[in-house]
């Protein structure tokens, strides 16, 4: 009787390594690198492109700022030792003002600039997630990862995606 037990237990555990076997070459896993994407798809640069455009303006003005400030302090530290205490405590404060003013604006501008980066940057993942579930259903891809620790070059469907969301 435990022969015979042994017997069908053993038979069915083939049976099941064997249809694992057959399951997993069916099975298709693909790799989509998003770093890639956000480099190298048109969305993502033209993306970049219109933020660069946005604000330029904004960046030149500080960077205008910041030069004139450090102008200022520059003349501040060399005409220093010539002036008097109260004119001395005055432009101190002066320039002690502007800096706090530039560093508050540089402040607001890399806030305003992050946010825009990450609805654009945001978009275009949406717009990838779609191409990249449209490319594994044609494709009969079971999974679809976007972070790894190791990926096999075979498995890599990245190129795909973006050769499908450029021709969009």
């Amino acid at each position: 009787m435990k022969s015979l037990y042994r017997s069908c237990l053993l038979i069915l555990f083939a049976g099941l390594a064997m249809a694992a076997n057959a399951q997993a070459e069916d099975f298709r896993v693909g790799f989509v690198n998003t770093d890639r994407i956000f480099r190298e798809a048109n969305t993502a640069k033209a993306a970049q492109a219109k933020l660069e455009t946005e604000f330029a303006k904004r960046e030149k003005e500080l960077n205008d700022i910041g030069n004139s400030l450090k102008a200022a302090s520059d003349k501040f530290d060399r005409e220093a030792p010539t002036l008097s205490e109260a004119v001395r405590a005055t432009r101190s404060k002066q320039i002690l003002d502007q800096d706090r003013d530039f560093q508050r604006k540089r402040r607001e501008f890399q806030e305003d600039l992050n946010a825009r980066k990450n609805e654009e940057l945001q978009q275009v993942l949406e717009r990838a997630n779609r191409v990249v579930k449209q490319v594994a259903e044609a494709e009969k891809y079971d999974l679809v990862l976007q972070e790894a620790v190791y990926v096999n070059p075979k498995h890599d469907i990245t190129d795909k995606v973006i050769k499908a969301l450029n021709a969009r």
